[in-house]
């Protein structure tokens, strides 16, 4: 049997050798967590302050999850949907209210969901709209992140995730982030949805100008087309709110949601919107074997379940108000500008000073884990469960950093 590795260089050389180098990861070799807390190969502990870029918004092991999850793997955890599963119904009833919608379409990756929710809005423009077979558009920013597939890539202006993918998919109209007019030019007869992130989080927490929100949502009702938001990464409690999307009092056609519904323990995600939308599918003409599958709804109801009680919530906006307050001190001490809602926040570093990249692997070395985007900004986003002294902390991690 080939040997075990133990220590940080054996594991990370070992990952080298025989995983595809589709990241590019920092030398950290985690192998427990709890909490905010990681543990790694040799005892090192970090503060996460990532939390799976949202992914694990209740921190790692949430107890509850973890008991939902343990609960249904000695029952059951794979049907496919053709049976019914105990877990299914009662999980999309939850998430339908918490969300203020009639239907949920669970599936698995945010990818999924993304790719779903351009497909339900085709098949809507087509069937209710009454836009011509082949002809749907959709509007896009400019900035945007919705994940991997080709048809999504296709409409990225990233070149790394990008260039060398083509031939890429039509039907995608890009417009600035943030802007009304450009957005309103770009709409036409064939249009039947405007797809955005209430808070571009690959980008590095790119907030929209204030009330931008509000006018997206007025102009899609006027010019008869779907608001998509994209809040994989900013919904489930991330910004001090349920939804991003609530920050503004804006409630969109179809919500797409991934990410922090599984719990940080299994993937889940949805789509979520009205039957007025989410009826266009019928049987058989869009599925997933593992969608809604009895192990994840267990998890993801638990999830929802969390999220009603508006605990984390108020976490967020109160300890995000701490976080923001301590990296605003630091603007003109070696940072150049911060964005934050919630427990989220872009901090751009004086490109003379480091890179991003820098930054990230300074503050490991520190005991804290961030990670890098474009240029000289990283991103902060410890888990909701994360405490006053742990903000503390990272704030004065960053500082040793700075200076």
């Amino acid at each position: 049997m080939p040997t075990t590795p133990h220590t940080t260089s054996e594991h990370v050389s070992l990952a080298e050798q025989w995983v595809a180098s589709n990241y590019s990861p920092l030398e950290v070799v985690i192998a427990h967590a709890e909490g905010a807390w990681v543990t790694d190969v040799e005892g090192g502990r970090y503060l996460d302050a990532l939390a799976g870029y949202s992914a694990l918004n209740f921190g790692h092991l949430h107890p509850t999850l973890v008991a939902a999850a343990r609960s249904q793997l000695d029952r059951l955890t794979l049907t496919s949907r053709a049976f019914h599963s105990d877990q299914l119904g009662p999980f999309c009833r939850d998430l339908a209210t918490l969300a203020g919608k009639e239907l949920v379409l669970p599936m698995n990756t945010g990818a999924e969901a993304v790719e779903t929710a351009i497909k339900v809005s085709r098949k809507w423009g087509y069937e209710r709209k009454g836009v011509p077979d082949g002809r749907a558009r959709i509007v896009v920013m400019a900035g945007n992140f919705h994940g991997r597939t080709t048809t999504i890539v296709s409409f990225s202006d990233d070149p790394i995730a990008h260039d060398e993918y083509g031939p890429y998919t039509p039907g995608f109209d890009i417009v600035p982030f943030g802007d009304i007019e450009a957005l309103e030019a770009a709409i036409t007869d064939e249009t039947v949805a405007v797809l955005l992130e209430p808070i571009q989080g690959e980008g590095g927490v790119i907030i929209p100008p204030d009330g931008w929100l509000r006018e997206v949502r007025e102009l899609t009702r006027r010019r008869g087309v779907l608001m998509v938001a994209d809040e994989i990464q900013s919904g489930l409690g991330r910004t001090g709110s349920t939804f991003a999307c609530d920050l503004e009092g804006v409630v969109p056609d179809v919500y797409v949601l991934g990410k922090a519904l599984g719990g940080g323990i299994v993937p889940v995600s949805a789509v979520v919107a009205d039957r007025e939308v989410l009826g266009v599918f019928t049987p058989g003409s869009h599925g997933s074997t593992f969608g809604g599958n009895p192990l994840g709804a267990a998890v993801g109801r638990a999830v929802v379940g969390l999220l009603a009680t508006g605990e984390f919530q108020e976490r967020a906006r109160r300890l995000g108000a701490v976080l923001e307050a301590g990296l605003r001190e630091l603007v003109g001490r070696g940072v150049e500008a911060v964005r934050c809602r919630g427990l989220w926040a872009g901090v751009d570093i004086e490109p003379g000073l480091m890179t991003g990249r820098e930054a990230s692997h300074r503050l490991l070395e520190q005991g804290v884990l961030v990670k890098d985007t474009h240029g000289s900004t990283i991103r902060i986003a410890p888990p909701l469960v994360v405490t006053e002294v742990e903000i503390g902390i990272i704030l004065d991690a960053l500082r040793a950093v700075l200076h």
